[in-house]
């Protein structure tokens, strides 16, 4: 069974910077994508960013310039490094990955941007 591990959340300062980590377990298929969702509490999924297997990265606009999607295929691990975090970025944190076309959630992370 395909699991997704989330971590790297935490309260961090505006103007901080957080990494968070998903990791995928319980597949020997090829991952075909991996991405971030975000929910503001009250609201449905937002997209972050994606990754496709050999694509460019893609970024919600109101995160461009200041986050980053990355994968580790080896480790079947994404990584999403955010910098300059605003107030506004305080979510739940939600990995996704495609695998053999279905996609897979995982249970979040939370994210408190505050001072």
């Amino acid at each position: 069974q395909v699991q997704l591990v989330e971590s790297g959340g935490g309260l961090v300062q505006p103007g901080g910077s957080l990494r968070l980590s998903c990791a995928v377990s319980g597949t020997t298929s090829a991952i075909d994508g991996m991405g971030w969702f975000r929910q503001f509490a009250g609201y449905g999924r937002d997209i972050v960013a994606n990754l496709m297997t050999g694509g460019n990265p893609n970024y919600a606009i109101a995160v461009k310039g200041r986050f980053t999607i990355s994968r580790d295929n080896a480790k079947n691990t994404a990584y999403l490094q955010m910098d300059n975090l605003k107030p506004g970025d305080t979510a739940l944190y939600i990995c996704n990955a495609i695998v053999n076309g279905y996609r897979y959630w995982g249970e979040g992370t939370q994210v408190t941007v505050s001072s």
